[in-house]
């Protein structure tokens, strides 16, 4: 026998190291999960958490997740599915309802003709997201009060996150993106996203592993020419180019230095060096300012 025949080669069975990457998968998304939670204290003990599942990959996720993390949460916690029949056309009712009875989670299906009002109001070919958005967000936040529910929790990920923030930054003129923990406008409903830290390839990549059954939007999921989008495939460019691109800009978002920036209304400006409540004022008369 030769010197290299001899040489024993152990190969890894391939559904072992199947299940041991799944395994590892599952686990970050846990521990990112868990890391959003007790970071931003997303969630406390006694809470009724109403988890907006929409049919996507995302909700579909976290909702797993928080199941998951139920199960050993050093807090006690409720949760409560909810999903918000749009009317769309081909809309496939049955799909949520037997998912969600196949796992035992108790949810209600809220019924909206959002459809119909996007686009009779929204001229054809320009952007549906923001009405539509704000209809689904007035039905479910007021769904959300009346059954007495303390959090809301919807499936954005890391990935919108940052996507938000240029889009407010090169659409919108400011410094701001979605927050992992908001209270709403009314001041009466408080919205979680668990899944900040998940980076949104995990969640396909998981959501394909599980075969969770996805529901396509028919609405903005059509629209190819949306400026999300637009800025998505940017982002996707500058992850190809440099890898970890993306962890340094949510990081960024983590790690404000508002005396850094330019907003004198965040950070006191007037009072370096001086006293602010004798600052004057240095604007032309209009006058001269004519001339």
């Amino acid at each position: 026998m030769s010197a290299v025949s001899a040489i024993p080669v152990v190969v890894e069975a391939a559904p072992r190291r199947e299940a041991r990457e799944i395994n590892k998968l599952a686990k970050r998304l846990r521990r990112n999960v868990g890391q959003a939670i007790m970071d931003y204290n997303m969630i406390v003990d006694g809470d009724r958490v109403m988890v907006c599942l929409s049919g996507g990959k995302d909700s579909y996720t976290m909702l797993d997740m928080l199941m998951q993390l139920q199960q050993k949460a050093p807090v006690k916690f409720e949760l409560f599915a909810v999903n918000l029949d749009q009317k769309q056309p081909g809309f496939p009712e049955h799909v949520l309802p037997e998912y969600l009875r196949s796992i035992g989670v108790p949810f209600h299906i809220l019924e909206q003709d959002t459809y119909s009002v996007v686009k009779r109001v929204i001229p054809e070919g320009k952007t549906m997201c923001s009405l539509c958005s704000r209809l689904r967000r007035g039905a479910l936040y007021r769904y959300a009060q009346e059954q007495g529910f303390t959090k809301i929790a919807l499936g954005h990920h890391r990935d919108d996150i940052i996507a938000t923030f240029f889009l407010n930054l090169f659409h919108g003129g400011k410094l701001s993106a979605m927050p992992p923990k908001l209270l709403s406008d009314d001041g009466k409903n408080v919205v979680i996203r668990p899944l900040a830290y998940c980076r949104e390839k995990d969640l396909i990549e998981y959501a394909d592993i599980k075969q969770f059954p996805i529901i396509p939007c028919t609405l903005c999921g059509s629209q190819e020419n949306l400026q999300r989008k637009q800025v998505r495939r940017q982002m996707d460019e500058w992850e190809r180019n440099n890898p970890g691109r993306l962890d340094q800009i949510f990081g960024a978002l983590t790690n404000v230095a508002p005396s850094q920036l330019a907003d004198p209304k965040l950070f006191d400006f007037a009072g370096l060096g001086g006293d602010a409540a004798t600052a004057h004022n240095w604007l032309m008369p209009e006058a001269d300012a004519a001339e």
